[in-house]
């Protein structure tokens, strides 16, 4: 079966301010989400890829444009089953605000149980995202074989639950999972079992540096902005 590799957008205007952007319309790559994205070509010149599958959100169609540009015959098709996370009520609120709500226990401790007000509960997420998956994984190996490499544009935590997905983890078990904006993890799918073969993979180790400020417990919902 197929190689599937995973990229988290580009840092976006909604990380740097500290929003929960959810599926908000216009929110665009910021500054250093753009060079991301333009790096993000030469990081994969090495691999054939065979299909582009995007969320239909812009700051994923962004993060994806440089690398269609730079290989004119590569095509993008729109999943709206990767898309983000209908965080619902909690759309556009301040990260620092959610802290206090008793839900976001909940999403930290026991995702599995996690309904956002007015959205959608965090295992209906898992579940839309990994039936994706596994209809394009059967799709690329029809039309590209089995040994076929296709890559998917996506959000953090939809990424995070497909990880843990891959390696048979609880969901309860997910907010253990970090991928920065525009990392690439890349899970290779067999017959039997998959395997998760990169996980995170920025290129870049600023973000293991001690920090001025130390580091939060909870796991940040939507993914974080990555490296200061």
């Amino acid at each position: 079966m197929p190689t599937l590799i995973l990229v988290r957008h580009g840092r976006s205007t909604a990380n740097t301010a500290g929003v929960l952007a959810g599926r908000t319309p216009g929110v665009a790559l910021d500054e250093r989400g753009a060079a991301q994205a333009a790096a993000l070509p030469a990081r994969l010149a090495g691999l054939p890829i065979s299909e582009v599958v995007t969320s239909p959100l812009q700051r994923c169609q962004e993060t994806v444009r440089p690398l269609l540009e730079a290989r004119p015959g590569l095509r993008s098709r729109t999943e709206d089953r990767i898309g983000e996370c209908d965080y619902g009520d909690w759309s556009g609120r301040k990260l620092a605000e959610l802290t206090d709500e008793p839900l976001m226990q909940v999403v930290q401790a026991h995702p599995s149980a996690a309904a956002f007000p007015g959205g959608e509960s965090m295992r209906a997420m898992q579940t839309r995202a990994a039936e994706a998956v596994r209809e394009w994984n059967e799709r690329v190996e029809r039309e590209h074989g089995s040994d076929a490499v296709y890559l998917m544009c996506s959000h953090g935590d939809i990424i995070k639950s497909l990880v843990a997905d891959a390696l048979g983890l609880h969901l309860d078990l997910f907010q253990r999972i970090s991928v920065e904006p525009c990392s690439i993890t890349a899970i290779r799918y067999t017959r039997l079992r998959p395997f998760l073969v990169r996980l995170g993979d920025t290129g870049d180790f600023a973000s293991l540096a001690p920090r001025e400020e130390p580091g939060e417990s909870d796991a940040p919902v939507g993914g974080g902005a990555g490296a200061p």
